[in-house]
Formats: structure tokens, sequence, C-alpha cells
């Protein structure tokens, strides 16, 4: 056979961070590595199912036969891609094997796993590239597989089964015919060779027909017994080996190129459990994996998740806090000053500069990081997404904004200047009013020299690297923060009310409806929408769901929040137009025609004084959906009213207080996570504000909004089930 070509750009960077450095960057060759030169030039047997190449002749593993693993959490051993391993062994054989001396360090780091890691091949161990992480990950080298599970030998037993096979077998011819699969039973067989271990021992019974045998007591009183049963030794207790893995190493098999970045901020807790940022953006980085895999695999390009750590560098008041701690329930003090404390400090003029400093130099520093090692990104036009979570959301907010308590403080002066100047004033007040008037200005042109002056030999960098794509807030607490600076509903229905567009392109608001840390932003815009559902985020199994930006809005029904009331009360019971209305849910698609108000009624009794106040804070009617309308009428009023259902948009309605309802919001910004059909509402109220990380549902959203360009895009794959 011919030798096959080697691909181009054997060393090259692959998507997410690898650069063109270190062993392998000037294409070293996959059939030289130490067998030669002659590894494709012999014939093949191929397995059936598409596996690795197998030769007639043993020789020397190849660079693709092995492959290297990396184990983290003290878990199963995971295969690193072909691309991955086949670089990590090209650096390995770089050092003829010694992991030691000059040789182990001039060797550079080996990028792996989409660029977020890199492997040291000297000391067999990974570390991530962006944050920091205090246990290292081990990898290892493997060349003898168990049969099944594919899990590699330790390395230090399967390089003595590798020299010992080559010591006794190499040159010899395969036994096998050409295109077996499984090679004939060994019943009855004796091993041609043993090897022994420390625990262990090794029988070849054929030149492939490799076993492993346990040396423990009982492992030979069981091998003992079977065998006197007629059970050979090998289908008894032995576990076979296979040389090289299932799979061959190839460069084609590397990550896709990332066109998409999103920076994951945390919020109030880190202080208490330092790395949980990490973990979290893990957990979502990987449920993406699985939509991309299932919903985006057609797309040549991926997105990346990065977690963005913030708190831990701040000092703050250092130690002040807990020397004023009382010693009485330390835990639940300790628990509060490491997680609610962080709410105080962002609200202190003395350290709220601190935070918002903190996390906006560890934003740019991760950008700035991300684009030296993928100049690509760059050039190609890619785009940056924020997901913050709980507090973090306003802290972002306000780096993207610049908004500062500064701002607000200056605000206040000049209402109460407006109003000085309305009432009526004395000929000497309206003088010395004058006399300030052009005081100020003068002390106003003096600052602005001044800042000239310094501008000039300080230029001020901008406040973040990169333009902001898309803000998603989980969680989040931003509209009460908002509400309390004064913001207050407008009239223009669009997002530049509370963020400017050429800000931020797209800001979205993710919450579960009983997460009791999160508001709602779309009331802040338009005042109509407190009575006008959330749009609910599909199931990510949902078989054709209805896109987005489709949904037509949906009225809530507003209803009075007594702890006991009566069908007549409720049906007189005129909303206030200044009261957030309890939202009453509905299965999803279900017709308000097939729903009776009793269900309704009989919700909102449940229960007297703590028991119903709870309830009509978190309950959620059982039969419920919010995509459709409920006019809370009976009778010819509520046939008269129930022109509005499921799908059509918003029409004047009498008794919910529109001011405006032909005006709606150019985009919607208010998305609701569905409820479980069996989660206890009282217990997801404590558990919805930490389960946004790991949920498919929240996944495909928001690989939805970030994968959109693409397919608006009509030369791209057109993905219209999303």
């Amino acid at each position: 056979r011919q030798r096959r070509p080697r691909p181009d750009g054997a060393g090259g960077g692959g998507g997410g961070g690898c650069d063109s450095r270190g062993p392998g960057g000037e294409g070293a060759g996959l059939a030289s590595s130490e067998s030669g030169g002659s590894g494709f030039s012999l014939a093949e047997r191929r397995r059936p199912g598409g596996s690795r190449p197998r030769y007639e002749v043993v020789r020397e593993l190849g660079a693709e036969e092995v492959r290297w693993f990396y184990r983290e959490d003290r878990k199963t051993w995971k295969p690193f891609i072909g691309y991955d391993s086949l670089r990590i062994e090209l650096a390995y054989r770089a050092l003829g094997g010694q992991r030691e001396g000059e040789a182990a360090a001039a060797v550079e780091p080996v990028c792996v796993r989409s660029g977020l890691y890199e492997v040291d091949v000297a000391n067999a161990e990974s570390y991530p590239v962006y944050w920091n992480q205090s246990e290292k990950i081990p990898v290892m080298r493997g060349q003898w597989f168990i049969d099944g599970t594919w899990q590699p030998l330790e390395e230090e037993e399967s390089n003595l089964i590798e020299q010992e096979h080559l010591n006794r077998f190499k040159g010899q011819q395969l036994q096998e015919s050409f295109d077996m699969e499984v090679s004939k039973p060994v019943d009855g067989k004796e091993a041609i060779h043993s090897l022994k271990l420390s625990r262990n021992h090794v029988d070849w019974h054929s030149v492939d027909e490799v076993y492993l045998y346990s040396d423990a007591t009982t492992s030979k009183i069981a091998r003992t017994v079977t065998q006197k049963l007629g059970f050979s030794k090998a289908s008894s207790s032995g576990t076979r080996l296979h040389r090289g893995y299932v799979e061959e190493a190839t460069l084609e098999d590397k990550p896709p190129q990332t066109s998409h970045i999103v920076f994951v901020v945390h919020g109030i807790g880190q202080k208490m459990d330092q790395g949980r940022i990490i973990k979290n953006t893990a957990m979502m980085r990987d449920t993406a994996r699985k939509i991309e895999e299932k919903y985006f695999s057609n797309l040549a390009t991926h997105v990346e998740f990065l977690p963005v750590e913030w708190r831990s560098k701040l000092t703050l008041d250092g130690d002040t806090v807990d020397s004023i701690t009382p010693d009485k329930v330390r835990g639940l003090r300790d628990m509060l000053n490491s997680s609610a404390m962080d709410i105080m400090y962002y609200t202190s003029p003395l350290y709220r500069d601190e935070l918002v400093k903190g996390l906006q130099q560890e934003l740019n520093r991760l950008y700035s990081l991300f684009c030296s090692r993928n100049p690509e990104f760059e050039e190609k036009g890619g785009k940056v997404s924020i997901v913050s979570h709980s507090l973090g959301c306003v802290i972002t907010y306000d780096i993207m904004t610049g908004w500062n308590p500064v701002r607000l403080y200056q605000q206040l002066l000049q209402k109460e200047e407006e109003e000085l100047e309305e009432r009526w004033m004395s000929y000497e007040e309206q003088h010395l009013l004058e006399e300030l008037y052009v005081t100020k200005q003068r002390l106003r042109e003096i600052e602005e020299r001044l800042y000239g002056l310094k501008a000039s030999t300080i230029s001020k960098p901008p406040v973040l690297k990169f333009k902001v794509e898309n803000f998603f807030c989980m969680g989040s607490p931003l509209a009460v923060f908002l509400a309390l600076r004064g913001i207050r509903p407008g009239t223009s229905g669009s997002q530049d009310h509370i963020l400017p567009r050429t800000i931020c392109n797209r800001l979205l608001n993710i919450f579960h409806p009983t997460d009791p840390v999160a508001y709602r932003l779309e009331p802040l815009i338009l005042k109509h929408y407190s009575n006008i559902s959330p749009v609910q985020i599909h199931w990510y199994n949902t078989a054709n769901p209805l896109p987005y930006e489709h949904m037509k809005p949906s009225f809530l029904n507003p209803t009075k929040e007594p702890t006991s009331v009566t069908e007549g009360e409720s049906v007189s019971a005129a909303p206030s137009p200044t009261t957030s209305p309890v939202m009453v849910r509905r299965h999803y698609g279900e017709s308000i025609t097939n729903i009776g108000k009793a269900s309704i009624l009989g919700a909102a009794s449940i229960g007297k004084g703590l028991g119903g106040m709870l309830f009509s804070r978190f309950g959620r009617s059982s039969t419920s959906t919010p995509q459709t309308l409920e006019t809370g009428k009976d009778g010819a009023e509520g046939d008269d009213k129930k022109g509005t259902t499921a799908g059509s948009p918003p029409l004047p309605h009498s008794s919910s207080g529109f001011l405006e309802p032909a005006v709606e919001l150019e985009h919607r910004i208010d998305f609701e996570l569905r409820e479980g059909l069996v989660e206890s509402r009282y217990w997801s109220a404590v558990t919805s504000h930490t389960a946004y990380w790991s949920s498919l549902d929240i996944a495909l959203f928001l690989l939805t909004f970030m994968y959109k360009q693409d397919q608006d895009d009509p030369d791209k794959s057109n993905l219209d089930s999303l």
C-alpha cells in the first residue's frame, strides 16, 4: 500500500485558542514516529464499524493508535479527542519518553479541549487557561485497554505489558484472519507467554489474544472452582486486553472554531463557596454541548462559555465584619457574611467601586487573553455575550451603562434647582441664585480644562473592550435596583429606556416563576406589561416549537389577593392599574373556554393568614399557562370580553387600566421557565434561584438567540424548528 499523505497543518491550532506553537507545529509526521517511517505502508486490517486500522505485523504503536486520557473529580478516565491526543503524543515523543531534565522544560504545553486547558506533558497534568484551579487534572497515556469499556490500564502496567509484548512478538504475523472481528475462543488453549505484575498477571494465548488476571486470593479460588466445572480460565475470570485504542486519532477530529464567547458572571455567595462559578459554568457548558450536538450540529462554529470569578480577589473591609460578628449561631452568621453581605458591600459608597472595578478588570482580562490566543476571532467578527446571575446582573448592567450614585445625586440637585426657580423669590434671593449659577458655570469650565490636560497625558481606556451582543440575566433583581433609582415606565416600548441598543444589542431576563430574587423588567418600560404574561421558555424536547419572535403577548388575569375571598367579591373586583396581579397558569395550549373560574377561585381561597399570603405569592394553579387569556367574568359579559385568546395581540381592556394598549415592546425581554409537573412550589422557591446552570431548556434558549444570525443567514442552514 502507498503511504497516506499527512494532513495539512499537522500541528496547527484548532478552534478555541490553540495556536500553532508547540510540538508538531512544523507538521511532525505521524508515520515516522518511532515506527521506522513505515507505519502507513503496512497492510491493514480494519475492524467493522469504522474502528482503528490494525496491522498484520506486530510493530511499535503509532502515534495515532495511542490515546491520551484525563480525569476530573476522581471519576473515570475520559479520552481526549483525536486532534488533542495526537498532538499530546507528538509532544511526548519529542521528549523521547523522558519527563525530566532540560528536554522536558523545553517542550511547550499542548493546548486541548477547545483551548480551555493546556497539558504539561512532562508532569502528566492539565490545567485551565482562563481561570485558577487548585487541583491539577491528571492525564495518562493509554496503550492497552480493557475490552468493552475501553478504559486504559494504568500507565506503569501498560508500559510493562507493551515492552514485554514487543520483546516477545515484534515482527511476528498476527494470527487472526484478515476480516474477523472476534478471535476464536481460547478454551483449552495454553498461554504461550506470561508476565507477572504486582497484583496481576498477563497471559498471551496468541499474539492478539491477551488476558489480564487478578492474583488476589478470592480471584484464585474462583478461577480454580470454575475451571473444575469445565469453564476456561479466560472466560471465568480473565479480562481481555486490546493493544491500541478502538479509534484511530486523526487531525481531522478537531473542535469547531469559536464564533461566540459567553462570559458567565456569578452573583452573591462566591466567597462562601469558592470555585462554584467554575463548576456552574462547566455544567452550563456541558448542557450547551448536548444541545449543540442535537440541534446545531450542521454549523461549523460553536459557542464557548468562560467563567468570570470577580469576588475572591477583592479585599473590601478585610476581616472587620468578621471581628464584630457574635459567636452564637456562628455558622449561620458566617454564611450570611459570605453571601448576603455582598449586597451591602455593593450599596456602600466605600466599597461599590471596588466590586465594579473587580468585575470590569476580569472581563477585560479574559477577553484580551482569549483574543491573544485566538487572533482570528476579532477578524472574523466574533461576538460576545454575557450571562449574569443574581447580583452579578446589577454590577454588569452598571459597568455597561456607566451608572454610579454620583449621577443620581447630580440629578437630585438639578431637580432641586428647578423647583427653586419655579417658586416665588425676592430680589435678593434671585440675585444670589444668579451669582451661584455663574459660579457653577465657571467651576465647570475649569474642571473641563483640567480634565482636558489630564486626558492629553493619560488616555482613559473604554470601560469594556468589547461590544455586548446579548445580555442574559438569570434570577435577576435588576428591576428592583432600577425602580429604586427612579426608573419609571415610559411610552416608547423600546429597550433603550433601560439599556440602549448602542451598548447592548439585546437584553433578555430569564427567571423561574418561584424564584424569590427575580423580578420582571418589561413593566419598567411599558406599565401595562405588568398585566401581560412573560414569554414561556420552550422545553428543550418540544417538537416544532413556535419561534419566540412569533409569540404574541397575552394577558394575565388580574385578581385580588385577600386571605379569604368569595365568588361574588372575585367577580366584582376590578384590578388596580398600580398593583401586580396574581399570575394564573394554564396548561400549554389549553383553550380558555375549557377552564372554569372555580379552579382559580378555589386556588385563591386556600388557607388563611400566612398560608394564604404564601399561596398568593408562590401559588400556581395546576390547570394553567400564561399564553392564554382569562377575563375573569362569566355570562354575557365574559363572552363579550373573550375576544383576545392565545396567540392574539393585546386589545383594549376596560378593567385592566391600560393607558396605551396599542403600544407593544419592540422585543420581548421577560422569559419564564416552565414549572415542572410534580415539583413542590414551596420547595422550588428555595432551590430555584440556583437551578439555572444545568437546565437544558435554558441552554437551548441561550443558543437559539446566539445562533440567530446563522439561522437568519440565507446562505446557511435554516433551523426552522428553532
